[in-house]
């Protein structure tokens, strides 16, 4: 089908691009940005008028429960949540049940993804058998079955020689590996930051050196082995740094942060949130804005939403026995653009970690209005408003600390490949 978008303030972080134009579209991909073709009839026309409109969101780390835990979300509630969110792309961690490990939990979540609204779901690969931490997946098998990345998740490896191995493995095939920094002897049984707050509570703490120690090790073995690595949600001022000078020297290192880092600290926790009870924890004042510095200065290029969403029952109990994670895909956009608000991006480089930033660490496509580029982009009303509620939330898992929340400004639209995935319901008055 072929549509013309006009009136719109069109915002490309890729290239540049901001300012009012038509946007053409034939098929599934983008026709031309900024002029019509001669000759082009389109067979829609949409007035944007007042409207924004830039790439869809792609989200690095996002878990849809399904194969497994079918009872917490699928991937058809949670694609329409990411819908609504402005996402049009989102990877799965491999940590499903059965994991990620061959190339038929692949084929099984892409045909399961095809079945739903659309959103693109991409996958990442076991690093090793069964997430066991030992033996090595096949990964060129996993690799040709069309994983964008393997991981071990949150597991565990059983030593610094399997992940040596592995990065090894994986850098032959050119074969991003995507890593957790988190020292599981450090860590222990932590539920918290270690620190003034854990003390008061009473909790067992995770320390930033559960982050730092993992990340030097990881590190050093990108400088030995030459493997492209992306570190998922780091946490910490220090880890932040370490990043942004392995980046300075050249080596192949790449990390994102989770969208509720940006905002929250160890004090949200303080009153026993378990909606707050997340890993890595969250951490100190300083540790926030250390994080939004690098986002700032493109240390980290990409933000994520961590997207964990759990049956209502998984954060009842006592703290330290709740289940951690917080169902995020409808705030990562809301949140990033509150970025622009607080005045640390400009809007267009606020849109690029969540678009062209994630994209050029997958090496995927998308991310882009570009002549030839897929038409995943979203509609957004700039003068509406976000209101985080339970009548309006779609992700199965209500699980979030921003339930309450009021944001600028919402997503009308969502398109992906030439097609509305999502548009926001029409509101009949009586």
């Amino acid at each position: 089908m072929s549509v013309l978008i006009e009136n719109a303030r069109v915002i490309d972080p890729a290239s540049g691009f901001d300012g009012v134009a038509p946007v053409c579209i034939q098929g599934s991909e983008i026709l031309a940005l900024g002029e019509i073709p001669e000759g082009f009839e389109p067979r829609r026309r949409v007035d944007a008028q007042g409207r924004w409109l830039f790439p869809g969101l792609i989200d690095l780390s996002a878990h849809l429960r399904e194969p497994g835990e079918e009872h917490k979300a699928t991937i058809a509630s949670e694609t329409l949540a990411a819908a609504r969110g402005g996402v049009t792309t989102l990877v799965m961690p491999p940590d499903t049940d059965p994991p990620v490990d061959s190339p038929a939990e692949v084929e099984l979540i892409a045909r399961r993804a095809e079945q739903a609204c659309g959103v693109r779901v991409r996958v990442m690969g076991a690093l090793t058998r069964g997430l066991n931490g030992e033996q090595l997946a096949e990964l060129a098998a996993l690799q040709r079955a069309g994983v964008v990345a393997v991981s071990n998740a949150r597991r565990p490896l059983d030593s610094p020689l399997v992940l040596r191995r592995a990065m090894e493995y994986a850098a032959t095939f050119d074969l991003m590996v995507a890593l957790s920094a988190q020292d599981a002897g450090l860590a222990g049984s932590g539920c918290v930051h270690e620190g003034a707050v854990s003390t008061r509570l009473g909790l067992p703490g995770i320390p930033e050196a559960a982050e730092t120690a993992a990340l030097g090790m990881i590190l050093a073995l990108v400088e030995q082995t030459g493997a492209r690595v992306h570190v998922n949600r780091l946490s910490t001022r220090r880890g932040a740094e370490m990043v942004a000078k392995a980046r300075a020297d050249g080596l192949p290192v790449s990390a994102d942060v989770a969208a509720h880092q940006l905002f929250l600290t160890e004090v949200d926790a303080a009153d026993f949130n378990p909606f707050c009870h997340v890993i890595p924890p969250l951490r100190t004042q300083r540790d926030r804005e250390g994080l939004r510095e690098a986002v700032a200065r493109g240390d980290i290029s990409a933000i994520c939403s961590d997207h964990q969403p759990h049956e209502s029952d998984s954060k009842l109990g006592p703290f330290a026995e709740t289940r951690p994670g917080i169902s995020a895909l409808e705030t990562l956009l809301p949140l990033t653009l509150r970025l622009v608000e607080d005045g640390l991006l400009a809007l267009p480089d606020a849109l690029a970690r969540v678009t062209s930033g994630p994209a050029a660490i997958l090496r995927h496509g998308g991310g882009s209005l570009a002549p030839g580029a897929a038409a995943d982009f979203v509609l957004f009303d700039p003068d509406g408003r976000t209101d985080i509620s339970r009548e309006t939330w779609l992700s199965a898992g209500a699980n979030t600390p921003f339930m309450g929340w009021s944001f600028s400004g919402h997503v009308t639209e969502t398109w992906v490949a030439g097609r509305p995935a999502w548009t926001m319901p029409i509101e009949v008055t009586a």
